[in-house]
């Protein structure tokens, strides 16, 4: 193997043989004749090997070797001396030199000691590279990673456990118990058990409490550290944060909302289930679902629920963008590709690196720019438009569709290997009449929002209201409901909706009373109905009625309505 060495010595004859020698072994040799020439030359270039003479006209060897140490610098250094008992020898070596090698040099020992000295390069430096790989990967990992030796004294420890574990830089060297003190969690015990069986201890959903934080959730991992003999030389304690994770599933548990998605049925329940399931994995998702049943929404959990939710979202509604635009709109343009580009843009593309871009109506996308679209898919780059240049992105890509894409490849307006690149995993929404159980919930979440947005103080919706929607297909799903109940508020000055609010629509369908002209027989008939119906709670029977409790009052006291129905 070649190999870079410096000799560092003021007598010619010196230089010279090792000069020889070494060059004759296959290697570039570079010799100074003071320490002046010897720090340019460290300074200028590298080197693999290093022979100094201790004694120079304008110095030492032993300030060669202190500057390279000061440095850094990898290099074995080897002295040079004319007598190996003298004291500077032995104290070159103290101060890190590698070896000395006496004069005068023969050549088998110049050789033996320059293959030893490379030999121990190449190890220092695998070495070096381990430590800096695997400081690398503590940096990096966002779980906590602490290790201690056999009397339970912290070995290493990474930034995670100073934030998850209230760790500290100072704790190394420290026994264990001074961080487990700290909080009230049981890492000691299950470190000691790991240390005592050397086996690897699991302990999962414990809670975790430091001074005046709130409790985290934590799943523990420990796995001994062995030695050549199979003993227990130390553990690796790997501490997950799941505090988030259980935080979801608490709420899926309530069964009534995920992220801004409302519903407790069955089938949005097994939506949820897919959301929590894809939200860390970066695979493509296709949701498909009817109009208005909520897809975007479905996009933004997925987002906002997993690792790059801290990262840009960026929306695309294909079917908004015309042809001659979405291409530019997507990858970008640089300055004279069309006319009008004035200067250089960054397309959504660009704007949604390390994050996620959401592609609306995805099958409106035209052929040329599915093959755009599959590239980024498969290699992570494209071309802006008018350039050459390959720019590479970092991006999740989730698509939505109301429309059957089998057919769209059957008829070719779809490419199918970008169909089935889209369709890694699939999320189907189902359409309102498939879920109709949540009605109640949805009518509750918009009432709620439009009291905000309108300032009004409206209860609820009637009895009669909810029987109608209840035989609505609403062909617009939740969209439409929504825009049903924005609808209602606007007409309603009231504190309860009733079918009068609602639009023409309804009252197309069968059973739907709405007109106003009723005789006075039929109304305290209706009203007496409903007293009784709810044993003459006011409040029931006027949200059945679709009334507020004032007017409910107002008809009693003008019917002489009265519990005994002997003096109706």
């Amino acid at each position: 193997m070649s190999a870079r060495i410096l000799i560092i010595d003021d007598e010619e004859s010196i230089r010279f043989t090792f000069e020889r020698f070494l060059k004759a072994a296959g290697h570039l040799v570079t010799t100074v004749a003071s320490c002046t020439e010897a720090l340019t030359e460290l300074e200028e270039s590298s080197f693999d090997v290093v022979f100094a003479d201790i004694i120079l006209e304008d110095g030492t060897g032993i300030e060669v070797l202190r500057t390279i140490k000061s440095r850094g610098l990898s290099c074995p250094v080897i002295m040079i001396t004319g007598d190996p008992g003298v004291e500077t020898a032995s104290e070159a070596l103290r101060l890190g030199a590698f070896d000395y090698i006496p004069k005068p040099v023969n050549q088998e020992s110049l050789l033996y000691a320059t293959r030893v000295a490379l030999k121990f390069k190449d190890v220092h430096e695998e070495k070096e590279r381990y430590r800096a790989n695997l400081e690398a990967i503590f940096r990096s990992v966002n779980d906590a990673i602490i290790t201690v030796d056999q009397q339970l004294a912290v070995i290493a420890l990474n930034e995670a456990a100073m934030h998850l574990c209230g760790a500290r830089q100072d704790d190394i060297g420290q026994p264990f118990s001074d961080i487990a003190n700290r909080c009230k969690g049981s890492c000691s015990e299950i470190l000691d058990q790991a240390l005592r069986s050397s086996t690897p201890i699991e302990a999962r959903r414990i809670e975790c409490k430091q001074g005046g934080k709130a409790t985290r959730i934590i799943s523990l991992q420990t796995s001994p550290l062995l030695d050549p003999q199979g003993t227990a030389s130390g553990v690796v304690m790997v501490v997950h944060d799941e505090t988030h994770v259980v935080y979801l599933e608490n709420t899926l548990k309530e069964h009534q909302q995920f992220h801004r998605i409302v519903g407790k049925s069955e089938p949005m329940q097994q939506v949820y289930s897919l959301i929590k399931a894809l939200a860390n994995v970066q695979t493509t998702v296709l949701i498909t679902g009817e109009s208005g049943t909520g897809k975007e929404l479905v996009a933004e959990a997925l987002h906002f629920a997993g690792d790059r939710s801290q990262k840009p979202l960026v929306k695309v509604n294909c079917s908004a963008l015309p042809e001659h635009l979405l291409e530019a709109e997507l990858f970008g343009h640089v300055k004279g590709a069309f006319t009008g580009a004035i200067r250089d843009n960054e397309g959504r593309f660009d704007r949604a690196d390390e994050g996620t871009i959401f592609f609306d109506e995805i099958g409106e996308v035209t052929p040329p720019i599915q093959i755009k679209l599959l590239r980024v898919l498969e290699e992570n780059t494209f071309e802006r438009v008018g350039s050459s240049t390959s720019t590479k992105v970092n991006v999740r890509l989730i698509a939505a569709t109301n429309r059957n894409l089998q057919e769209k490849v059957s008829r070719g307006e779809l490419r199918e290997d970008l169909y089935y690149r889209l369709k890694v995993v699939e999320i189907r929404l189902p359409p309102l009449r498939e879920r109709l159980g949540d009605l109640p919930l949805l009518v509750e979440h918009f009432r709620q929002k439009f009291n905000l947005k309108f300032k009004k103080n409206i209860e609820a919706i009637s009895a009669d209201v909810l029987k109608v929607f209840n035989k609505y297909r609403w062909p617009g799903n939740v969209r439409e409901l929504e825009h049903t109940m924005e609808h209602a508020f606007v007409l309603c000055n009231q504190n309860i909706i009733v079918l009068d609010h609602l639009p023409h629509e309804f009252s197309q369908i069968p059973g739907v009373r709405r007109s106003p002209h009723r005789t006075s027989d039929i109304v305290a008939q209706e009203t007496l109905d409903a007293l009784k119906k709810t044993a003459w709670n006011k409040a029931k029977a006027a949200r059945l009625l679709g009334i507020d409790r004032v007017t409910l009052y107002r008809r009693i006291k003008k019917f002489n309505l009265t519990e005994d129905p002997h003096l109706f």
